[in-house]
């Protein structure tokens, strides 16, 4: 019997991805850091790049080597693989109230929609894209490797499209489908926020090393192992973390004393909570903005009526090059 492979370990293109009638014809909207990350998981994984069109005027995230189509606007798409079965939508939030009109019209009959837009509900999605089943996303940056967590919520999709929807994340590390969408500002706050927060930590605790009289570069390599190591050990043994800290300390001992200073009278854990709920208002305050924003634009023509701007109009932003509304 052939050894299992630990999700977190890159597959080659050799392994095929499951026959999911969603996967047939992909549209990647919006290819930034995370969507071309996820992209490329994907193709590694067995999803064929000839069935993946990236939709976006300057992919600044696509994967070296990605054969696929690459075009600037969804009108292009449409010539090249029309009727898409499968849109990701990984625009920035504020672009929605812009693109999304003509992009509605264009996606007939309704595909299946993954929304990445942090801070955008599924209801706000809903009555941008009539008919369209929906499943949002809040993946985070340790997806690039392998090893990142998907919070996702499904509106209105068949056991079939969570299947394809749950195959794409998985590829990019675990996920977490939650029953509830009023949980999305919390994880946001914690797993999508929460790679930043450790990468501040260590950067702090690099640079107490260095002031203690190591060099940069060792100081910056023992906080980035003794990290990894840690979380890796607290992934792997199944005890709580609380276990794990005091299998470290010793009484009157040197870690003792550092968390003595570090959370004494629940300092941190008080930061924490407090860094946690910032956050978290933050992402409803964007999703209160949102729905603001694109309420208008929620009520679609009727057949035959204009757009609320023509289909392949430029419009020019100040300092910036051409963006095309569809």
């Amino acid at each position: 019997m052939q050894p299992s492979v630990p999700r977190h370990v890159a597959m080659f293109n050799f392994v095929l991805a499951p026959d999911h009638a969603a996967l047939a014809r992909v549209w990647i909207v919006g290819c930034g850091a995370m969507g071309g990350a996820l992209l490329a998981r994907w193709i590694e994984s067995g999803l064929p790049a000839a069935q993946v069109t990236v939709v976006d005027p300057d992919p600044r995230g696509l994967p070296a080597g990605f054969t696929g189509t690459v075009v600037p606007d969804a009108i292009s798409a449409w010539g090249h693989a029309p009727e898409p079965t499968l849109v990701v939508l990984g625009i920035k939030p504020q672009l929605l109230p812009r693109l999304a009109p003509g992009l509605s019209r264009l996606l007939q009959p309704a595909p299946l929609l993954l929304s990445m837009l942090a801070g955008v509900r599924t209801d706000t999605l809903a009555a941008l894209f009539p008919g369209a089943p929906i499943v949002r996303l809040m993946p985070n940056t340790p997806a690039r490797i392998g090893r990142g967590v998907t919070a996702m919520f499904a509106r209105a999709v068949s056991d079939a499209d969570r299947a394809a929807a749950g195959w794409l994340l998985e590829q990019a590390g675990s996920i977490l489908w939650l029953d509830h969408e009023d949980g999305f500002d919390a994880v946001t706050a914690v797993s999508g926020s929460g790679p930043a927060y450790v990468y501040r930590f260590i950067e702090a605790l690099a640079a107490a090393a260095e002031a203690q009289g190591l060099p940069a570069d060792v100081a910056l390599r023992l906080a980035v192992e003794t990290c990894a190591g840690a979380a890796e050990l607290a992934r792997q043994s199944g005890l709580h973390p609380s276990v794990l800290r005091e299998q470290v300390t010793s009484p009157n001992g040197t870690t003792a004393a550092g968390l003595d200073r570090l959370d004494g009278d629940g300092l941190l854990s008080s930061l924490i909570r407090t860094t946690v709920k910032a956050a978290t208002d933050r992402s409803r305050e964007l999703a209160a903005a949102a729905a603001a924003d694109i309420g208008p634009l929620s009520a679609q023509p009727a057949a035959g009526a204009p757009l609320s701007a023509p289909q392949g109009t430029v419009r020019r932003v100040p300092g910036k090059r051409p963006v095309r509304l569809v």
